[in-house]
């Protein structure tokens, strides 16, 4: 519910209310003082009662079309009018992107949510890109309430007028998925009742089946298929989508998420209505408040706008770090302030969890953070599946190893969430990173709440707020456990008793790779020198191997035989090329993490 119930318009026989003007077919257009505000709802296609599936899959298809040529045609220098230039390049990339923003709102709301997940996806798409589709409005031409009237009688078997005392037939609100009515119920209760748009499902099932076989297209191109898991992008937002669209899911949700701040008197969420809610319908108590981006609004209710910045911070840090359990749109329209400087919540039908075992990965990330150790970093981030394990992690370790020693450099109070945000999508694109929904609803939330901070107070900064709630977390007073220092000493030392213990297999695995040809040494002209040295180290660590292996059998074969003297020294002498082996085999490891 976007903007559902903050800042809600004015009913046309309000005095002192700006006047309406009703248009046929769709929300509401606002005159205010100054010069009429025209608006004429566009018919869209999806939004008809019937509509031809097959029809659907041609007006996809041709989008699909058009981009796949249009992306052809960007890469041939012959295509450009006057020549090709770079600045000729990036410009037709915008004007691509704004017509994909275009299209994808002609298309309706399956793909106006897949767009506005999309935004998320640096590690996807060009910058170009993201954002355009970081700028896609989710409003469209309201349904009539005769159509929101039957819903709510079908899936209650009542009369409207039976179950509500007033029922605004103006919606105060219109997205690609619903809409927002505001009534009254019989004992007096003012609530705000979500229906869902009528046909919603059908077009989601027509919709996703036919995105599930572009899917498989772009998962099995040669170019834009490697490194990417489309398919496995495809049933995250397949799982994304549907739970929005349950109604009830969102009421549970709304529930956890106010129980979470039961203790916290400056945070409030609408209270669910149970009784007259379904899975199209939800009812919520009314909520209105001043949206925390009108900001004359606020110094004229007399807040203090650096309160609210702070508050708004401390509220998703306490969601993300305390509680596992986010609000993954934090949008301005999403957060509206009561007059006593409350917090007000609205909208869960898209909320982020993080398990206990993901915090403790995070954790351990953390501790790769502090050290600048890009090789631990690279680790972390490929157990929480952010990054792709591949042949070769030399470019990603170097690309992470320099973003630390540049990043940490600066203080902590000094860095921007907006910033650390943009080098880190800049190495992913174009590299094995595969950022989870999680993982990019997260930075997107910062990101927003960081710009909302600054509308409040141009001195904001998220990471100083952040700061205690980071101090937490290296201390580990989250609760996970009190003597993490020492369990993480301890864990490091049985992590090197095991690697000690498993060397031998290590050696052998070398050994078969290298009778096998698995192991396969890439060349870089600037790293002609090292490579040459590691191919050095490496045949020199198989002769050993060799020689070990040859006087530990002499030796064995010879204590068989009674000569055990001679056994003795001969084993004496395996042992110290056992030793020399294992440095050998030590010293280019280290020579790996410096590459």
């Amino acid at each position: 519910m976007s903007e559902l119930l903050n800042d809600p318009i004015p009913s046309p026989e309000t005095p002192e209310g700006p006047r309406l003007k009703r248009r046929s077919g769709g929300p509401l257009a606002i005159r205010g003082k100054g010069e009429p505000v025209p608006y004429r709802p566009k018919a869209y296609r999806w939004s008809r009662p019937n509509y031809s599936p097959n029809r659907r899959r041609i007006e996809i298809w041709n989008f699909v079309l058009q981009f796949l040529a249009s992306l052809w045609s960007m890469n041939k220098p012959w295509t450009y009018k006057g020549g090709f230039t770079e600045a000729k390049k990036i410009a037709r990339r915008r004007k691509q992107a704004s017509w994909i923003r275009e299209t994808i709102l002609e298309l309706g709301p399956t793909f106006i949510k897949l767009g506005q997940l999309f935004s998320t996806r640096s590690d996807l798409f060009p910058s170009e890109y993201v954002e355009e589709l970081a700028k896609l409005q989710d409003r469209v031409p309201a349904f009539s309430y005769e159509q929101a009237k039957a819903i709510i009688e079908e899936d209650f078997g009542r009369k409207v007028d039976d179950l509500f005392r007033s029922f605004d037939p103006v919606p105060i609100a219109a997205a690609s998925l619903g809409q927002v009515h505001k009534a009254q119920l019989h004992s007096g209760e003012e609530i705000v009742v979500k229906v869902q748009r009528p046909g919603l499902k059908r077009l989601f099932g027509i919709d996703l089946a036919i995105a599930k076989t572009i899917a498989h297209y772009f998962q099995n191109h040669p170019r834009w298929g490697r490194g990417r898991d489309w398919l496995g992008i495809y049933d995250e937002c397949y799982k994304i989508l549907y739970e929005e669209v349950d109604y009830i899911n969102e009421g549970r949700n709304a529930d956890t998420f106010r129980r979470n701040f039961r203790d916290k008197e400056w945070v409030r969420v609408p209270r669910v209505y149970w009784r007259y809610s379904s899975p199209r319908v939800l009812t919520l108590e009314y909520l209105p408040g001043i949206k925390i981006s009108h900001y004359e609004a606020l110094e004229a209710a007399g807040l203090d706008r650096k309160i609210l910045a702070k508050l708004g911070a401390e509220a998703y840090l306490r969601q993300l770090l305390n509680h596992g359990f986010f609000h993954a749109d934090p949008h301005p329209g999403n957060l509206a302030v009561s007059p006593d400087g409350a917090l007000i919540f609205y909208d869960f039908g898209m909320m982020g969890r993080i398990r206990t075992d993901v915090r403790v990965k995070l954790l351990d990330l953390f501790f790769g953070i502090a050290k600048k150790n890009a090789e631990d970093v690279v680790e972390c981030l490929i157990e929480l599946e952010a990054l792709a394990r591949t042949d070769d992690m030399g470019p990603v370790r170097r690309s992470i190893q320099y973003i630390l020693d540049n990043l940490m450099d600066q203080p902590f109070e000094d860095q921007s969430v907006a910033a650390i945000s943009d080098d880190l999508y800049a190495i992913a694109y174009d590299q094995p990173f595969r950022f989870p929904a999680t993982f990019t609803f997260v930075m997107r939330a910062f990101s927003t709440l960081e710009g909302v901070g600054k509308g409040l107070d141009p001195e904001f900064n998220f990471m100083e707020v952040a700061k205690p709630f980071a101090m937490q977390i290296m201390t580990n007073g989250n609760s996970l456990d009190r003597n993490t220092f020492f369990n993480e000493i301890g864990r490091q030392a049985a992590q090197v008793g095991s690697t000690a213990l498993g060397l031998p297999g290590r050696i052998e695995d070398t050994i078969e790779k290298l009778e096998r040809g698995d192991i396969r040494i890439r060349v870089r002209s600037i790293e002609t020198d090292r490579v040459l040295r590691r191919i050095g180290n490496v045949q020199m660590g198989t002769n050993l191997a060799l020689l070990v292996s040859a006087f530990t059998l002499s030796a064995t074969i010879l204590l068989v035989n009674g000569e055990i003297w001679l056994a003795l020294i001969v084993g004496a002498v395996a042992l110290l090329l056992a030793g020399s082996l294992i440095r050998l085999i030590m010293r280019i490891e280290r020579s790996d993490k410096m590459m």
